[in-house]
């Protein structure tokens, strides 16, 4: 099972982002489930998933409405939350340097 770490930062983008907290919520519990050793394996679970460098993950939540970008380590099995927003706030960032912002 992955380790996502810091649920309070899922909860904080529940409460900003409220038309996509089920999806959001559904999303980490999927996700928490999985075991990957490798981009490959994520991407055979995940298709839509898009991988970028450093170890980030982005992923479209709520069909394509909502983007979500994550930071995992296969060794240790953990993921981070780095960034949630709408697909047009997406655009306006670097998903390759965004960070957590609180």
């Amino acid at each position: 099972m992955i380790n996502i770490i810091a649920r309070p930062t899922i909860l904080h983008y529940c409460s900003l982002y409220p038309a996509g907290k089920s999806a959001l919520e559904e999303w980490y519990y999927e996700f928490k489930l999985q075991t990957f050793s490798n981009f490959n394996e994520l991407k055979l679970v995940y298709r839509n998933a898009s991988i970028i460098g450093g170890n980030r993950v982005i992923f479209n939540i709520k069909g394509n409405d909502f983007r979500l970008i994550i930071n995992i380590n296969f060794a240790t099995q953990s993921a981070y939350v780095l960034w949630f927003g709408t697909h047009a706030e997406y655009d306006k960032v670097d998903a390759k340097t965004v960070k957590f912002k609180r």
